[in-house]
């Protein structure tokens, strides 16, 4: 078997505790005789797949009960016009644009009320996240929204913005259940699984209850409607149920491992490594602010195109694969996931000095 290391922003690399269990499980789960592909949403056995799940995730985040937790389709980018048809009740709301899918949301937004632009990075390409201790935000705001970890850009809120009494809306995409969180400071934190808990198809939503209502704007979709999926515990219409079956055994490898606050330590050592490289190499270096990098995604260059192809080209061959850039910045970029093991980011630095020596 050859495994790469495989440093993809999403799609991205699985526990392979993970996959080697559920491929043993693939033709026969727990003696039902059947694939967890196969089975009935409305099944006893999926029942309890789908509750523990949220039984494992409610302990990892440590979520507070008036909380619910949702298994979603759509991705993220459904969220984009899912949060204002259920928040915007005044029909205004704050938005943080820290990345391309930042502003795809305040984008959205506009098609729902007014979107207000209270910070941007937009000025230097999104390289670092703005001070947001004391923005102007309305004071009629329904909720002020942020993308906690910028996935194209490499850069992480450190600190969440001063929303002054307004609900704190966030894409948690690129680092859900990297470190511990607070969730009781936020309305609604949201994800797209495939970056870092499980395969594309799912995103979960976490939301406070008194946000759930039938007060919605005119012509939100029954699907839509965060309410028809609360009420209905995700099970309103067939679930994405393969997939939540797989988020559920990374969260009971996440507990196995240690739970989150092992996970940020971990990840504190990964991106470390790399940035240390980084900050000392004559040839590559990283773009983003030193106190805004995110621990997950760390975008880097050697300033000339060719070199970065030939960079990316060459630690594909060696067994590093998907380390170009995103398209609309170009350069490189090293995924570092919970899943990717320490060994990964320690044998990319060796191929980075040694194409360096070479270079």
């Amino acid at each position: 078997m050859n495994r790469v290391y495989n440093f993809s922003a999403g799609p991205a690399i699985l526990p392979e505790d993970v996959l080697r269990e559920a491929a043993e499980e693939m033709l026969d789960y727990k003696g039902s005789g059947m694939s967890v592909m196969e089975m009935s949403h409305r099944s006893k056995v999926f029942g309890t797949i789908i509750q523990e799940a949220e039984a494992d995730l409610r302990e990892l985040l440590d979520i507070p009960e008036n909380y619910k937790v949702l298994f979603l389709q759509g991705g993220a980018s459904q969220q984009f016009a899912m949060i204002p048809m259920n928040l915007m009740k005044n029909k205004k709301a704050a938005y943080i644009v820290t990345g391309q899918w930042a502003k795809k949301a305040f984008q959205e937004a506009q098609l729902y009320g007014e979107a207000v632009k209270v910070a941007s990075s937009e000025d230097e390409t999104f390289s670092y996240i703005p001070d947001c201790s004391d923005l102007e935000i309305p004071e009629d705001a329904d909720y002020v929204y942020i993308c906690e970890n910028n996935t194209i850009y490499g850069t992480k809120f450190k600190t969440l913005p001063n929303t002054k009494g307004h609900t704190l809306v966030a894409d948690v995409s690129s680092c859900f259940l990297s470190e511990p969180v607070d969730v009781s400071k936020y309305g609604i934190l949201y994800g797209g699984v495939q970056k870092n808990i499980g395969p594309a198809g799912v995103v979960i939503v976490i939301i406070r209850e008194d946000l759930i209502t039938e007060d919605t704007l005119p012509g939100t979709p029954t699907m839509l409607k965060y309410k028809t999926h609360a009420d209905a515990d995700s099970l309103y219409n067939t679930p994405p149920a393969y997939g939540i079956y797989i988020c559920g055994k990374v969260f009971k490898w996440l507990k196995e491992m240690g739970g989150l606050e092992v996970m940020k330590q971990r990840n504190e050592e990964k991106a470390k490594l790399l940035y240390d490289f980084l900050d000392q190499s004559k040839l590559f270096h990283g773009t983003v602010k030193k106190e805004d990098r995110s621990w997950m995604n760390v975008p880097f260059v050697t300033g000339k195109q060719e070199l970065d192809e030939k960079f990316v080209k060459e630690a594909a061959e060696a067994g590093f694969v998907n380390l170009k850039g995103h398209r609309s910045v170009g350069g490189m970029r090293a995924s570092i996931y919970n899943a990717m093991p320490k060994e990964g980011v320690e044998q990319l630095v060796a191929f980075m000095k040694k194409f360096e020596e070479e270079n």
